[in-house]
Order: structure tokens, then sequence, then C-alpha cells
């Protein structure tokens, strides 16, 4: 979008068609696609689509807002702290006025201290697409950093819907938090420093929907920090920093795209349009995963044991061809490098060529053998001193920058540098073109210290890129010698444009219990937001990765989400040793046979919705609110979805539960275990015992899925 002219210096400026100088009375003006742009007395602007729909505005009563502070960041285990100091606010309250200069609107601020700042809006993409960008003069950061926010309106019907992976709950509104890609965190209570906090997350995105039908993407790679109506009700700030020092003053900007929609399934398209959508998975990706490790021969029996039981599935993943360790008891880690360990895995090749020639539970040609890669670079393993003396490590002071790894110290490899690529993927072309390995988890990306030196760029700009620099690696191995699409690959980490990158996200490590913090009720919330996010292929561990042992109870709980989800996946968890697994007793493993079975039914639907999803960014498990627009109670549910637009799955996430209330979007719905139909536009409570999760089916009995044993 073209940059206005400076302040002072800019030709005089149209009014509407009719021409005429700025003014400081209300004024209405009319884009080339038809938008409106409303400008109040104090400044406040309004965005009304062509239609008549009612887009973003800003605060009434608030200009925009720059800030200059010191700034210090620190990682520790992949978590991150930001500590500013000396913070200086400049408001830009008093409104000098609005005018149309071609076909942008250029609203003027000043601060007190007389300097001036700008909000231009343009058309981004006719009908689609409108831009604000906020421009200032005269605030510079010194030796510091600078920040610029724009204050959006929070009305009383104002929701804040996405930004990512958020594990608490849809609408955000209310909460303040920052947007920096890292660690999860363990256990997510704040206690700790390495354990996160409600909002410590791999993916996250800046970017949200309101229910009422519009969205805003803020276009940076920086960090941005929300504050959703917490400080001050009736504002929403939007904050980024910007520290670039190639950057001149006018270069800097806060930019955001308000997408028109009118309804949010129209949104989550208009999104996927702009940030990318991933390819399809091969049809063999639907049936479900079993994670297992310990060795060849442990490896084989599990196979043989899952056939035995006639359990359906498709694919192994076996995180530990790389080797591991154990860590205290019953806890078990990788080894961080991209080599197999023989010892564990002697003829590993051959073995993985066996699986592919035998036929699986079902009848099903082959088993797909999935594999673990991430980007660490291990001090003590082959590749640190290699990739250090090439350039293909961030550098600290001169020197390769390394810091604490679960196994000891590393760094991780500076995609940065166009030959790392060369150097890393022919490690994972080797994965395929030697071992015949179907895919892998790409596991971590969150790493990047942002107080490196990177071969290109500034850490602090390129930390929210690295996921996808990262993933990027995947992608070229794969499109070379598996063009035909015939490869699945899941991550975790991401932020804007991941999209293009990644096929299927999982949720990462969820500790192994029953909390809403960072348990099995986080899970949910998760895939929505995800899925309002323009991601729409999730998957998830059952039952849980860190934390436990897992129960019982837990594993036969998070194995009825997993036959719910595009891609069912198990997981034996950190503490492999003491977790609860698929075949732990005879109960469990008809429990487990019984839903992947349901799984397994649901297939045929799952691939066209994957189809729809790669030309839509429609996610497969979708939000009430994306299906049942105008239901206003739908909107507020995040602890239930839609399989498509039919199906209702509200799993059982509490110990102990064997009832919950589940509220029903208008229509007729069928329980799908009783066939008995409910009336829907309320809640009703409905008795889920294990083995009976609360599912329902809009407008069609499935007696189909009843009669699985």
């Amino acid at each position: 979008m073209r940059r206005p002219a400076r302040w002072l210096s800019a030709p005089a400026l149209l009014l509407l068609a009719c021409g005429g100088p700025t003014t400081l009375a209300p004024a209405s003006y009319v884009l080339s696609d038809g938008t409106r742009v409303d400008v109040a007395s104090d400044g406040a602007i309004s965005l009304t689509s062509e239609s008549g729909h009612a887009l973003a505005a800003t605060a009434s009563g608030r200009g925009p807002l720059a800030r200059t502070f010191g700034l210090r960041a620190t990682m520790l285990q992949g978590f991150y702290t930001f500590r500013r100091s000396n913070a200086l606010d400049t408001s830009f309250s008093i409104f000098e006025g609005s005018a149309l200069e071609g076909d942008h609107v250029v609203v003027r601020f000043a601060s007190a201290a007389g300097q001036h700042a700008t909000v231009t809006i343009g058309v981004e993409t006719p009908d689609v697409a409108t831009a604000m960008e906020l421009a200032i003069d005269g605030v510079t950061p010194g030796d510091g950093e600078l920040s610029y926010a724009l204050p959006f309106a929070c009305d009383e019907d104002a929701s804040f819907v996405g930004f990512g992976e958020q594990y608490n709950q849809t609408d955000q509104r209310g909460e303040s938090f920052p947007l920096w890609v890292g660690e999860q965190g363990i256990g997510r209570t704040g206690r700790t420093s390495i354990s996160g906090d409600e909002h410590t997350t791999y993916y996250p995105m800046p970017w949200w929907i309101d229910w009422r039908g519009f969205g805003v993407l803020v276009d940076t790679t920086a960090r941005v920090d929300v504050d959703l109506c917490a400080t001050e009700s009736e504002v929403a700030w939007i904050e980024v920093e910007h520290r670039d020092p190639a950057e001149t003053n006018e270069q800097r900007s806060l930019r955001a795209l308000v997408l028109h929609g009118p309804s949010p399934r129209a949104l989550v398209t208009q999104l996927g349009d702009r940030v990318g959508r991933p390819p399809v998975p091969p049809d063999w990706a639907y049936s479900p995963w079993i994670g297992m490790q310990g060795g060849r021969e442990a490896v084989l029996a599990e196979v043989q044991e899952l056939e035995d039981a006639e359990v359906p599935f498709s694919a192994i993943w076996v995180q530990d061809w790389v080797g591991g360790r154990i860590l205290t008891g019953d806890t078990y880690d990788l080894y961080y490098h991209w080599n197999a360990d023989e010892t564990q895995y002697p003829d590993l090749a051959g073995m993985v060529s066996d699986l592919h020639a035998r036929a699986s539970t079902g009848g099903r040609e082959g088993i797909r053998f999935l594999a673990y890669a991430n980007s660490f670079v291990m001090a003590d393993l082959e590749h640190f001193d290699e990739m250090a003396a090439m350039g293909m490590l961030p550098t600290q002071d001169g020197m390769p920058y390394s810091f604490p790894i679960v196994l000891g110290r590393g760094s991780v490899a500076d995609f940065t540098n166009p030959a790392t690529y060369e150097y890393v993927n022919g490690y994972l072309r080797e994965m395929v073109s030697h071992y015949g390995f179907d895919g892998w988890m790409a596991d971590f990306g969150e790493w990047l210290p942002p107080d490196a030196t990177i071969h290109e760029g500034d850490p602090m700009l390129v930390h929210n890129e690295y996921p996808r620099l990262w993933h990027h690696a995947s992608r070229e191995v794969f499109d070379e010698l598996r063009p035909d699409g015939d490869w699945v690959v899941f991550s975790r980490s991401g932020w804007t444009g991941e999209q293009r990158e990644q096929q299927i996200v999982w949720l990462g490590d969820q500790e192994a219990d029953f909390l809403p913090t960072d348990g099995l009720p986080t899970v949910v919330p998760a895939m929505l937001n995800l899925g309002l996010s323009a991601t729409p292929l999730v998957t998830h561990d059952i039952a849980g990765y860190s934390g436990g042992p897992s129960t019982k109870e837990l594993y036969q709980r998070w194995t009825e989400l997993g036959a719910f989800t595009t891609f069912m996946r198990t997981h034996e968890g950190l503490n492999a040793g003491a977790n609860w697994n698929w075949n732990s007793d005879a109960d469990t493993i008809a429990h487990f046979r019984r839903f992947a079975r349901v799984h397994e039914a649901l297939v045929p639907e799952f691939m066209a919705l994957a189809e729809e999803a790669h030309a839509t960014s429609i996610p497969p498990l979708r939000h009430l609110g994306l299906v049942f627009e105008d239901d206003v109670p739908s909107r507020a549910v995040s602890d239930e979805y839609l399989i498509g637009d039919t199906l209702l799955v509200a799993p059982v996430l509490n110990e102990g539960q064997t009832s919950r209330e589940v509220y029903l979007p208008p229509g007729t719905w069928f329980h799908v275990w009783t066939g008995t139909s409910y009336e829907g536009g309320r809640s009703i409570t409905i008795e889920a015992p294990i083995g009976s999760p609360p599912v329902f089916s809009l407008g069609t009995d499935r007696a189909d899925l009843r009669a699985i044993e």
C-alpha cells in the first residue's frame, strides 16, 4: 500500500469526490471498492463494507500510541521473559483532521509535544480486505526499542476469537497477553520459569475474528502484545514492537488488514487465501497411527499385538529411531540428531521395507513408518562442530551460541543461511530415500534465541518466522522425493504464513492429566482456535505427553476424543515406562479397538473434509459458531465441536465425570449411542459413561456408528 505524504509537506488533499481541505468535522469517505470510512469528530474510525456490513472500528476518544523502552529478552528451555525498563508513552490523542488522498483516507493525530501520527486506510483486496496503517513521525527509540499501538473499539458485542493456538477458551475478550512463539509450558501454572502460563503457546498468531463477521490480521513477524478490553473496558489495544535498526522513522508502521467476511466461515477462507493452505494428506493418513518405541524387536512385537487384537491402524510412528536414554525412573527421552541408532534398530531400512510389504489389520496394503526429527544441533553429537565451522549455527560474541537443552547443551540450525538447508536436507533425504520413511514429526522450532547473531536478519523479527523456515526443509525434501504427496509431516510451532508450509499440526506436549491448565481439557479450545486461524488439519497425543503417569480413565477418555479427531494418534509420553497404554489391560484393548473402528468408519468423511480444507481453509473440526452463525449461544462454546456441519462431539474432559451438559444448536439432534432425538437451541444433560462420549448427529440417526463393536 502506498504510504501517505508526510505531514505538513503533503499536497492538497481531496475530500470525497468534490475536493476540499482536511476537515476536523465528522466525515464519511468511500473507497474505490465501495468500503465506507467514517471518521468521528474525535478521530475514531469505523469501516463499513459496500454491502452495509459493519467492520472494524477504533475506540472513541483514543488515538494511536507510541512507546519507547529498554528491553531485556532472555530464554530458558524455550521459555521467554521480556523485561521492559524506562518505558515512555507518547499518546497521539489530538485529532488534527481527515482527508481523502487518491484512494486512501488519511486520519491525522498529534501528541501534546507536537509529534505527528497518521492512520491511512486503503483498499488491500477489493471487497475482501481493507488495510489500516499507522505511521508516526518524531518518536525515536534512541538506544532502546519502539512499539506502536492502535486502539480498536471494544463495544458491548465485540468478540476476539482465534489468535492461533490458544488453550484456555475461544473468545479472549478480557485477556491480556503477548503473541510470541515459545514452548507451551510444563503445567502452565506460571509458578516456575519453565511452566508457562495461560497464553504461552507454540503457535500464536496476531489474528482475530469478531463473530459479527469481520476479522483483523496484524501483518508482522514482530512480537505483538494484545490487551483485549482488560485494562480499559472499551479499548482493545494491539501493540507491535519494532526494532530493525535499518528502518528509518518513516518506514516504521503498524499494519492491520481488516477482512470483510461477512460470515465467520467466509473470514476463515479469506484468511487462508492470504496465508496459504496445507497440502492434502494421503488416504492412509486418516486411519489410526500408533506410537511405539524400544527397539526393533519391541516395535515388531507391538505391531503383531495390534494385528492380533484386530485394531485398525495404517501407520506406526517410532520416535526413538535416533536412539535415546532413561532420564530418571520411567522417563525416557531422545537423542537429538538426524542419524539412525543401528544398535536399537539394526537394518532399519529392511525393517521399514518389510512393514511396507505387510498388510495391516483390515487388509490395507502396507504399514507406513513415521519417524522423528527436530531442529536442534547438540554440542556433544556429530553435527555441531561441522555446522559451526560452516556458519550454520547462530553465534554470540563470535562463538557458536549454545544453551541448555534437555539432554545437554546445543543450538539450532540457522535456516537464514541457505547452505543450512542443503546440509540438513541431506539427512532428511536419507530418511526417505535410504530408510523409506513415510514422514515424521518435525518437532520444536521455538528456540531461536532473540539475542543471537544469525546469518541474515534480526533474530527478534526472524524468531516467529523460524518454525516456517524449519518446516520448509521437510516440504522441500518431500516435494522432491514424493511429488505424488504420499507422505505426512506433523509439526507443532508456527506463526502467520506457517499454513503454506505445514501439513498437520499437533497440539504439543499436554500434561497427562485432567487439569484445565494443561491437560485433556485444553485440547478442544486449541483445536478450535487453530481452525479459526486457517490452520485446519490437527491432531494430538493420546493421552498427553508430559507429567503423569496417565491413568486408565484418562487414556480411555482421551481415546474417545482421538477417535473423533481428523488424525487419531497415540504417544507413549515422556513417562513411557509408567503411562497407561492401549494394551495395558484387556478392557482398554477392547475400548481402544472399538473407538479405532469408529474412527475408521469416519475416514471417508474426514477425507472429504480435508479436501474441502485444502480448497477453503474451513477446518474439519469446527467451532459451533462457524456452522450456526446466527445462533449467539453457539459462539460461547469452547468444549464442544462439530465434525463437518452435522456431527457434534462433546467429549468428557473431567476426571470421574459420567454425565455432562451439552449445548445443542437449533435443529433435531440424534444421540449417536441411543438413537434418541432431541430438539436443539438449548442445553441438555446427557449420561456419558466411559464408552459413550456425548456425540450427536444433526437430522440423521447414525446407527452405523452405534453398531460398531
